[in-house]
Formats: structure tokens, C-alpha cells, sequence
């Protein structure tokens, strides 16, 4: 698909995935973005961090929600924070921040949350779910994507130890491919949607 930034002006999640720059960095999928967006109940003043952004695509998304609010997008590697500048450009977000470090440095200087995703913790994830929490608005809400099992069993030992009601859904998506003159259907990694809340 050419690329035009006038290409998504729908008020709902889901931008394909090839409209994004994303050159060899990891993404989060389309169908999984939009449940995940969807978990954290974003609402136009929110103010948002997506931790372990990758290419950008959940905090483009995210700010085009929560257009009256900032949303930050925390990646230690160069190659994804460029991806991220060029996709925060492409669809013109104004209100998307780029903090180039590694969580959970940088985020005890940020405004306090309504919403936190997790995609990516560099093997911090202990660190970052703990001031996460105290970043946390009283009603906020975090939201851990996992592919692996021990990233899931971190998060929700971490809820039992602070107390917190959480929710696990499993996303497990199926697409349609052409192989020559024939149709298949070719499965993604399912990934674990963890919603983390106080009680």
C-alpha cells in the first residue's frame, strides 16, 4: 500500500499494518493493537505511556485516541526510535513524546498516568510494573502484552504481591494468505493481554 499520511482519519483503532514504517523492528499487529487499545479505555484527555514502543504503532494509535492528551513513547533501541519519528511525522501526532532510554529510567519525570502499556521490558520488568504502579493514576489502568509464558507468570505475581485485579485474554490470530492458486491460513504468536487495575 502507498503510504499517505490522509490515508486514516477514522475515529476508531486499526490501522493496517503496512501503513506503518517498520523496517526490521518488532510490531504489534493490527488485530492485537486494537484489543490492547481497547483494554486500556482511552478517553481524549489521557495521558499515556507505551513502554517498549518498537516501531510506534500502539503510540500513533494511542494518541490519535487521546487527542487532547500526551501520550509517551519509552524505546532504548535507535533503529525503533527512528521508526517512531518517522511514524509520529507520517500521521502528524503532535501530542506523541519520544524518551529514548531505557525503562524504567526517565519515567519517575513524566506527569502521572491514566494509561500504561507494556510491550517491551529488556528483562526490567519487575522494575518498570513497580513504578508503573506508583506513576498510576487512582483509576488507571496498566496493560501488559506477553509472549512468553515467564513475562505473563512476572505480571501476575506482581499483581498477587501488590494486590491488584487483573485480567488475561489470549490473542490468537489467523490470516488468510494466497500460496499460488490456493488459500491458507497462516497463524501469528498468540500473545497474553494483561490488564492490571487497583481495587
Amino acid at each position: 500500500m502507498e503510504k499517505n499520511n490522509n490515508y486514516w482519519l477514522r475515529q476508531v483503532p486499526g490501522i493496517p499494518d503496512d501503513c506503518f514504517h517498520r523496517g526490521k523492528v518488532p510490531m504489534t499487529k493490527e488485530e492485537v493493537r486494537v484489543i490492547t487499545l481497547a483494554k486500556g479505555k482511552l478517553f481524549p484527555e489521557a495521558i499515556v505511556y507505551d513502554i517498549g514502543a518498537g516501531t510506534g504503532s500502539l503510540s500513533i494509535e494511542a494518541a490519535l485516541l487521546a487527542y487532547q492528551g500526551q501520550v509517551w513513547a519509552i524505546e532504548r533501541k535507535p533503529e525503533a526510535v527512528e521508526l517512531i519519528k518517522k511514524n509520529r511525522d507520517f500521521f502528524q501526532v503532535n501530542n506523541l513524546h519520544i524518551l529514548a532510554q531505557e525503562a524504567p529510567a526517565g519515567l519517575a519525570d513524566l506527569p502521572e498516568a491514566d494509561v500504561i502499556f507494556v510491550g517491551g521490558s529488556g528483562g526490567h520488568l519487575g522494575e518498570i510494573l513497580e513504578l508503573c504502579l506508583l506513576k498510576l493514576k487512582p483509576q488507571g489502568r496498566i496493560v501488559v502484552n506477553a509472549i512468553t509464558h515467564e513475562t505473563l507468570q512476572k505480571t501476575l505475581d506482581f499483581s498477587q504481591v501488590q494486590d491488584l485485579a487483573y485480567e488475561v485474554v489470549t490473542v490468537a490470530v489467523t490470516k488468510m494468505e494466497k500460496v499460488g492458486d490456493y488459500h491458507m491460513w497462516k497463524g501469528l504468536n498468540p500473545v497474553q493481554i494483561i490488564t492490571l487495575t487497583r481495587k
